[in-house]
């Protein structure tokens, strides 16, 4: 058994959470689609380059950084989640990708060869650590010399429309301190900088920070759209603090919020993100 520091992600992710993302995994997909051309543009993968994508979830990135390495390189995901691990390996193997395998572990203390990988990726994998100065000298040091990673991580809250979205049910959910920066979760890094600092701690030069957007497809329609987001992972643990018969008031204000961004190409919501592109020093 490979050690574990991030005891409480880790429950998380092996609990309702990671079960939700496995089971609806080409959804969780379809929100994040738009950022993966800026991620692999920065990650110039090259055919024969070895890599490590964190936080790699149901494995979407690591196909695509599987396929672009082909015909000499490979992709290793890492993950904490069971279940979406699970997932990632049934996609491998359908996709008939023969260069790609999964580890569980966490990557603040997981024991990854040294000085081993041309590139680390992650597509929002980087934000949940509780000690992310030990994740990222970890990841740093697993890469050759003159390797280089390409990361992304959520930026301000409010350039999210689907938090704007959430806040309308201000009164009926406890959202004081919901998606502020600050502990282990989606917006830690958020901060302007907070990345790069830890990275530049971390031993990796050239450090720079873009900031981008993307358009995601959060269902095909408000209704379907919110009531994805009341039943994810952050939905449903605002849910639970609250009145049974809260949830159908809280839906139906959500669904009305939604409608403004439906589309032909279904409900499509603006999210944010932090592009971090580093190298390791050369030998």
């Amino acid at each position: 058994m490979h050690p574990i520091a991030n005891t409480a992600q880790t429950q998380a992710w092996n609990g309702y959470e990671g079960t939700h993302w496995a089971a609806h995994h080409d959804r969780w997909d379809a929100v994040n689609a738009g950022f993966n051309q800026p991620l692999l543009d920065a990650a110039a993968i090259a055919p024969g380059d070895h890599i490590l994508d964190i936080g790699c979830g149901a494995g979407a990135t690591t196909r695509l950084a599987a396929r672009a390495a082909t015909p000499y390189g490979s992709a290793l995901g890492l993950d904490l989640s069971g279940p979406m691990l699970q997932r990632a390996r049934a996609g491998a193997e359908s996709a008939g990708l023969g260069n790609i395998r999964f580890e569980q572990g966490d990557a603040q203390v997981h024991p990854l060869p040294r000085g081993t990988f041309d590139l680390a990726i992650s597509r929002f994998g980087i934000m949940f650590f509780t000690d992310p100065a030990a994740a990222f000298a970890n990841i740093a040091a697993t890469l050759r010399p003159g390797g280089r990673v390409a990361l992304l991580c959520s930026a301000e809250p409010e350039g999210n429309q689907w938090l704007t979205a959430l806040a309308t049910l201000a009164d009926l959910l406890p959202l004081a301190g919901f998606g502020e920066p600050g502990d282990p979760g989606m917006f830690s890094l958020a901060a302007p900088g907070a990345a790069v600092a830890l990275l530049e701690e971390a031993g990796l030069q050239n450090v720079y920070a873009e900031h981008v957007t993307a358009y995601g497809t959060w269902g095909h329609n408000a209704a379907e759209g919110a009531d994805f987001l009341l039943n994810s992972g952050p939905g449903r643990h605002l849910l639970a603090q609250t009145a049974p018969s809260t949830g159908a008031r809280a839906l139906a204000r959500l669904t009305d919020a939604l409608r403004p961004h439906e589309s032909d190409a279904g409900l499509q919501l603006r999210s944010t993100g932090w592009l971090l592109t580093a190298t390791t020093p050369d030998a």
